[in-house]
């Protein structure tokens, strides 16, 4: 490979003469390819926990995640951003996404949008970052300026700032601007430098990561049921009755009953059950814990 290519960019010999393959061929290329992402996850554990650890600490101090990419990077940021606040319960300003472009950039290509390094420091303050939150720029390459404008900005107001890219070669100018680095090494994709390919797999196995293992980590799983999903439409409050007869061995009837009367909060509903307590009392009992509720219910 030339040097100081990024790896993203690289030609991948097994997907050569691509073009005269057979779809059976592409496919079987393409999903042995896909499990070096899954593997490239797995060998950066210990800078995914690393993340993890300082994304609990932010939160637990009041901050926010926020997710600030360009193009697929950061389309996949809003996606897993949008996801938590029906998953969990959280305010919508807890964890948000950043794409470079703006909305319409989430539905069509913005060109030039990830080049721009102003407009990524301006998208910091247009977003009320602030001291004590906490930014992961998500760049495939590595090289994205929009991303490197913004995670220096954040430094600068005294955010927490990392990166998760798939290049490993990473400028050093970049490094001073950041606490840590999610590096995963998905290696060359099978359309050369389709980085929607094994880099957005492998970074959307880490931000599933990110968030889930967070949210755990401040109390808003119980087991590994979502005990603080919220309940918008059928599908959700149906899940949360099944949550709440899973959680306390009562009958879905009933589940449903507690759900109502606890304003439509399962992990409240759940409280009600196992402490025979209306659901104000449930309520004070979970604060006092810290809304976790296995402590709730000893």
């Amino acid at each position: 490979m030339q040097k100081g290519i990024p790896l993203t960019e690289g030609i991948n010999p097994a997907s050569n003469d691509l073009d005269i393959k057979s779809v059976a061929e592409i496919i079987e290329i393409m999903n042995n390819e896909d499990r070096r992402a899954v593997e490239g996850v797995s060998q950066a554990r210990e800078q995914i926990e690393k993340v993890i650890a300082a994304v609990v600490e932010t939160f637990n101090n009041g901050g926010r995640l926020f997710y600030i990419g360009a193009g697929t990077s950061g389309r996949l940021g809003v996606l897993d951003a949008s996801e938590c606040p029906p998953t969990f319960s959280v305010d919508p300003e807890m964890v948000q996404g950043i794409i470079a472009g703006g909305e319409i950039a989430l539905r069509k290509a913005v060109e030039g949008a990830e080049d721009d390094e102003e407009a990524g420091r301006q998208a910091i303050h247009e977003n009320g970052v602030r001291q004590g939150d906490m930014v992961i720029g998500i760049s495939a390459s590595g090289l994205a300026a929009f991303v490197s404008g913004a995670l220096e900005e954040a430094r600068m107001i005294g955010g927490r700032t990392w990166l998760l890219t798939c290049n490993k070669r990473v400028d050093p100018f970049i490094e001073q601007f950041i606490d840590g680095i999610i590096a995963i090494d998905t290696g060359a994709e099978v359309l050369a430098g389709s980085t929607r390919l094994k880099a957005g797999t492998a970074t959307k196995l880490v931000l599933n990561m990110i968030t889930t293992i967070s949210m755990v980590k401040t109390g808003k799983v119980y087991g590994n049921l979502m005990v603080d999903v919220n309940p918008t439409n059928r599908k959700l409050k149906d899940r949360a009755v099944r949550i709440i007869s899973e959680a306390t061995g009562c009958g879905m009837d009933e589940a449903g009953e507690l759900l109502e009367r606890s304003m439509n909060r399962p992990k409240v509903a759940i409280v009600m059950k196992m402490k025979g307590m209306e659901r104000e009392t449930a309520e004070r009992v979970l604060a006092e814990h810290k809304g976790f509720l296995r402590e709730a219910i000893r």
